[in-house]
Parts: structure tokens; sequence; C-alpha cells
């Protein structure tokens, strides 16, 4: 076991058989749920109850994250115009505390971070979480539906493809130009409440 690995993972719409078969791939022991709300109408197999039973069953730990690191924050001020802001989210204690507990749990542990999104680009696991994880020098793997696993620095560069930003520039290095992307991408994914989300939630 490679310490201070982290795995994320997808659980679109696998039955729960196969999704334990990736686990299983890529020796997962734990599995930190990250969704801000753990159910799933289209696929209840993945609802926080049965799905901590069968990871159980299967010997693999569980741990909820979605307070800490969910894509949905409860703070109004993480919200410009009703939609999340990934930077401000980070700032926050809870955030902070819900990655050292990540980087904890990697020392004995094989995690695998979990969402809904098959596609890792298109989930905050990737796009925030992992960018954090990263930043803090953690080995970020990602295990796609067919089993694949795809290095993080692989899906930054097929993400930096997407907006045409791999090739070298003259006044921006690489390092820019990946932040680019990730926030290009942020705009597309990020969760977007209503349009009085932010101002119900300062009320509330």
């Amino acid at each position: 076991m490679m310490l201070n690995e982290i795995m994320t993972i997808g659980h679109s719409t696998h039955q729960l058989p196969d999704f334990l078969k990736l686990l299983r791939r890529g020796d997962i022991t734990a599995v930190a749920d990250v969704r801000s709300v753990p159910a799933s109408r289209f696929t209840p197999q993945f609802n926080r109850r049965p799905l901590e039973i069968g990871l159980r069953e299967a010997g693999i730990k569980y741990v909820f994250l979605g307070e800490e690191l969910g894509a949905r924050a409860k703070d109004a001020t993480c919200y410009v115009n009703g939609r999340v802001q990934y930077a401000r989210l980070a700032q926050r204690l809870e955030f902070v505390r819900g990655i050292e507990r990540l980087e904890n749990g990697a020392g004995s542990e094989r995690i695998a971070i979990m969402c809904s999104e098959s596609e890792p680009l298109n989930c905050h696991r990737t796009v925030l979480v992992a960018r954090v994880l990263s930043d803090h020098g953690i080995t970020i793997n990602h295990i796609h539906a067919d089993g694949r696993i795809e290095s993080h620095a692989s899906a930054m560069r097929r993400l930096m493809d997407k907006f045409g930003l791999a090739q070298d520039e003259l006044f921006r290095t690489l390092g820019e130009r990946l932040n680019d992307a990730l926030n290009r991408q942020e705009s597309e994914i990020a969760y977007v409440g209503d349009d009085s989300y932010s101002a119900r939630m300062v009320d509330v």
C-alpha cells in the first residue's frame, strides 16, 4: 500500500457488486463520501445507509464527509448570484478539517473519495477536493467506470486540452494555465441554487 495516496471514484449507475469490484481493483480499504446529500432517487443502492452496510459487509470502511467537503454549502457567503464558489468553500473551517481528516486517514488506509459523477472532471471531488489535496502534496488517482485508473496529472492534461490550454504560452506558466482550466470547469459544474438562494440562506 502506498501511503499518502488518495483515489477518487464516482458511483454513477453501477450496481453495488460492480462498484465493489472497482474498489477492490484499486485496493481500496475506506470510502469517504463527499456528496452533500448522500441519497439518490435513481440509484438507491448508493443511499447512505445501504451503501454503508454493503461496504462494511465487503470489509471496506465508510465515512460521510459531505458536511465538510460537499459541494453545496449551507453558508450563504459561499455563493455569488446563487452559484457556489469553490475558493470560498475551501476557506471554510469545516472544509479545512475535512481535508485534514483525509490526509491523516491516508497514512493508514487506501481511501477513495466518492461522489456521484462517473467522469472525474465533471465532479467537485476532482475540481475542488483533489485540487487542494494535490496542492498539499497528496498523490491523487482516479478510478474510472471501466476500472481504468488515471493519474491526476493525466486528468489535468485532459482538462487543459478541453479548453485549449495545453500548449505552452509566452506569458503564462503551466500552473497559471491549469488554474485557468480548473476555474473554467468550476463555472460549468458548480452547484447553482435558485435565484434567491443566497438571500434565503442569509435570512435563515
